[in-house]
């Protein structure tokens, strides 16, 4: 169609026109893309501000007398600039009110951690506030333009000296491109900015108004590609309530709660109530269900609702009227080199204008000493005034930095003749002093432009830093597995002679409780298994010997095998782990030869050895047709493993004698101090190696202690916990406190008592003021004091066992000194059994399993070599 004329059609030939069409698409497609992108959705990086906000900005200067306007008035103001309606010059009002920075509000401006809208324009009212009157106009040093009809002017970016673009954030969606710059610190970027000026490199993280944690790893300074993870701050209230304090960026209460409600809905977690108690400060309670615990109800609020979310930053702003890609630090060199050009500018103009008055002062000072004025009496034109006045101040004219003007001699003439009779050579000689002495420093600041700035940022953050410190925390977070923290919204059912598995097959044998994000694995009478995605109803093979929830990465689960290889006749045994497969790939765990089945298969969760009784049969050639066999005995080694031979003789039956132990040993447990969580990957303190009903004890700064169990899902916060390490119920806790009543320090011994796991017992005072200041389980714990005595001060080592004796948990103490306290530390502590080693030497268990792994769904075969069978029969 492009290349076709529209024609009129009818009436009179004359009417008929062609217009041709080709290219008008093109042309005009990349006009409208383009007034997009500069006029509406991206920022200039001069201001930080899209135009709709700065136009905002200049009609409330142009209104500022220093009381508040409607808002509705501010909107009309602006629409003699901004030509696109008061809804959308409203909602940008709105949102610059919001950020709480340029506009000191009126009235109920809405709220963005609850999603409230703002009332109507009508009712609320604004104002600039101090600090944008300071940074952000300068008629002197403002570019100007004519608005869209032409009548007035308005500036083409402000003269902002300040970041503001970081301190905002922007997001905008244009034709093509977005931009999305997320907020920083209002400190922190001055902080920086000065870090520049001292010729060093800054390197600024975001800063939310709703609070939150967040993981600026991935951050890339802003610049496209890059990642933040945000969380929001939740907190156990006790076993049975969860309480969420600061939500993500980017969310609201109600979105937050609504994604809460979808998630337990779908049966990801399993929660009683949500309450919001939002008030002045964010509070969602979220009651919960009962047998649930809180810290796995915590990771899987993160894992499937919007307390955890991902904000991907694009730093995209104009420059010179086209679109650049920056990041956040080189966007606030630009301002800051900004600034202190506009400091400079101003400089200038400032010094102009003292010379000037300078220039002035003196003309005037000489006109009225030397009575040049009477000169002038018998002039009769206003040439010969001029000249008179010019001939009286030729032997001045050398000490004048420029040449004397007509408007200066015309500006001789409107002096007053009450001034010239009043005229006092002392106050005209202190006002030039004054000036002479500004005029000084602003060249002092000219030579020193550097210094001025630094000094300029300075006195920005005394004069408005106070109230604006980082509300979010940076914190490095954990990756939280969905499957190891989704709640059992399933059950696994089983058909096991027709090879079906699923959670729909409900008239059949039931496994266990599951989720739908599980994963299943199948072991069957023929050697082979598979892993596959949980499914209502899905075939894996007939004759299913084992079926269970398989756990990636899990190097604990060990199965134990017997089986009857066809090609030889001879019964093999095995003990072996999976590691890494792809889904619904078939793998074999025997020779593969025909003829081949499982005779015995367990699965041990902790790696247990059995020990069992094998039958031979009746004609068998042995002279032992009974025996016990302790698979204890045999190694564990990759599912690809060939096993040892068990017998040469055909078996009747092998039935189970005894119930194994583990041979894994215990579970080296570290604790990772950045992120509060526990592991087995070796990151962090090593706590110490856990069997059973081995218990963690945390001693807290508020002087709580509590016993956990050493299950990974387990949540400390890093900056409340003084002390964690295996518990041992004969240790003695040495610790000292703070008692805010008495303002003293108290010194303490004694024993854990209480055995209730996850429950918390505080053995200070409970004044909101006491706090633990060192606490240890060595033997012989001692500590250093520095004493205030009078103006003196002493350094005093005491041996924590010897000021006291062990006494009950509830117990006050003694006081530590007499004289001022004025620092404690720790000096020796012996280290727990399991940290023998060196500082910062893991100890790590041998594995022996020749299996490599390979994560679940790719789609390369790993599988290993068969090993060949060992040359001694067991039996």
């Amino acid at each position: 169609m492009s290349d076709e004329n529209i024609t009129a059609e009818g009436g009179d030939e004359s009417l008929h026109t062609s217009v041709p069409i080709t290219g008008m698409y093109k042309e005009w497609f990349l006009d409208y893309a383009s007034y997009v992108i500069l006029e509406r959705a991206v920022p200039a990086i001069e201001d930080g501000l899209k135009p709709v906000q700065r136009r905002i900005l200049h009609a409330m200067k142009e209104m500022d007398d220093g009381r508040f306007n409607k808002v509705a008035n501010i909107i009309g103001q602006s629409m003699q600039y901004h030509p696109h309606g008061d809804q959308s010059i409203g909602d940008a009002m709105v949102n610059l009110g919001q950020k709480d920075l340029l506009i000191e509000t009126q009235g109920n401006w809405g709220d963005i951690r609850t999603g409230d809208g703002a009332a109507a324009a009508r009712y609320i009212e604004a104002r600039l506030s101090k600090f944008a009157l300071d940074v952000v106009f300068n008629p002197q040093t403002t570019e100007w333009q004519l608005s869209y009809d032409g009548r007035k002017r308005e500036p083409t970016t402000l003269p902002v000296k300040f970041p503001l673009l970081l301190a905002q954030g922007v997001e905008g969606i244009a034709v093509g491109l977005s931009t999305k710059i997320l907020p920083h610190n209002f400190i922190e970027l001055i902080e920086a900015s000065i870090e520049i000026l001292k010729g060093n490199r800054s390197n600024v993280l975001p800063d939310f108004l709703t609070g939150g944690l967040a993981d600026f790893s991935e951050y890339n300074e802003g610049h496209r590609g890059g990642k933040v993870k945000v969380r929001a701050r939740i907190e156990e209230e006790d076993s049975k309530t969860l309480l969420i304090k600061e939500i993500p960026y980017g969310t609201t209460t109600d979105s937050l709660i609504e994604s809460i409600l979808k998630a337990n809905d779908k049966g990801k977690i399993k929660i009683k109530k949500v309450v919001d108690n939002t008030a002045k400060d964010v509070e969602i309670q979220i009651q919960l269900a009962p047998g649930v615990s809180p810290d796995v109800t915590i990771d899987a609020l993160y894992a499937f609702t919007d307390c955890e979310i991902s904000i991907s930053p694009n730093a995209c702003v104009i420059i010179a009227d086209k679109p650049v890609f920056l990041t956040v630090n080189q966007i606030l060199e630009y301002n800051t080199q900004q600034t202190k050009e506009l400091l400079k500018r101003e400089l200038e103009i400032r010094r102009a204008e003292l010379m000037e008055r300078l220039l002035f002062s003196s003309l005037e000072k000489i006109f009225i000493e030397n009575r040049i004025y009477r000169d002038i009496e018998e002039c009769t034109t206003w040439d010969a005034v001029l000249v008179a006045i010019d001939k009286g101040l030729d032997p001045y004219k050398p000490d004048f930095y420029r040449e004397i003007t007509q408007d200066d001699l015309v500006r001789l003439t409107e002096i007053k003749i009450k001034r010239i009779s009043k005229f006092d050579a002392f106050k005209a000689d202190e006002l030039m002093k004054r000036l002479q002495e500004e005029l000084k420093e602003v060249n002092y600041n000219l030579k020193h432009l550097t210094e001025y700035s630094i000094k300029y940022y300075q006195n920005l953050l005394d004069k408005y830093g106070k109230g604006r410190e980082r509300k979010t925390e940076i914190r490095a977070l954990d990756t939280i597995e969905a499957t190891v923290v989704a709640a059992n919204n399933a059950k696994l059912y089983v058909n096991r002679v027709d090879g079906f598995v699923g959670y729909g097959l409900k008239k059949d044998e039931f496994i266990c409780d599951c989720s739908d994000l599980d994963d299943v694995i199948v072991l069957r009478r023929d050697g082979k298994f598979m892993v596959s995605k949980i499914q209502e109803k899905g075939f894996m093979g007939k004759d299913i010997l084992y079926v269970g929830v398989f756990r990636k990465n899990d190097d604990r689960m060990t199965y134990n095998l017997i089986y009857l290889d066809g090609g030889s006749g001879r019964a093999m045994i095995k003990r072996f782990q999976i590691g890494g497969i792809t889904r619904d790939k078939e793998y074999d765990l025997t020779k593969g030869t025909k003829g081949t089945k499982v005779l015995y298969l367990t699965a041990n969760p902790n790696g247990e050895a059995e020990l069992v009784t094998v039958y031979l049969t009746q004609g068998a050639k042995a002279r032992v047709k009974v025996f016990d066999f302790d698979f204890a005995e045999i190694e564990i080694k990759g599912r690809g493993a060939g096993g040892n031979i068990l017998t040469r003789y055909p078996i009747r039956k092998i039935q189970l004698k005894m119930e194994g132990k583990s041979t894994l040993g215990g579970i080296n447990i570290f604790y990772d101090a950045v992120v509060g969580r526990l592991n087995t990957d070796q990151r962090g303190k090593l706590i110490g190696n856990f069997l059973g009903d081995d218990k963690i004890l945390v001693c807290y700064r508020n002087g709580d202690y509590e016993l956990t169990s050493f299950e990974l899902t387990n949540r400390y916060e890093p900056k409340d916990v003084i002390l964690i390490e295996k518990f041992d119920i004969k240790k003695v806790i040495s610790a000292i406190y703070f008692d805010g009543g008495t303002k003293t320090f108290f010194v303490k011994r004694f024993l854990i008592e209480t055995t209730t796991i996850n429950k918390r017992f505080n053995f200070i005072t409970d004044h909101k003021q006491s706090y633990l200041k060192v606490v240890s389980t060595s033997s012989q714990p001692q500590v250093s004091v520095t004493l205030t005595k009078g103006k003196e001060e002493e350094i005093m080592e005491y041996d924590l066992d010897m000021l006291i004796d062990v006494k009950g948990w509830k117990a006050i103490g003694n006081k530590l000194s007499t004289y001022l306290v004025k620092e404690i530390t720790l000096i020796h502590t012996e280290k727990p059994d399991a940290e023998s080693a060196e500082d910062g030497e893991v100890v790590e268990d041998e594995v022996s399993d020749s299996s490599q792994e390979l994560e679940i769904g790719s789609t390369i075969d790993l599988t290993p070599k068969k090993e060949d069978d060992d040359q001694l029969d067991l039996f």
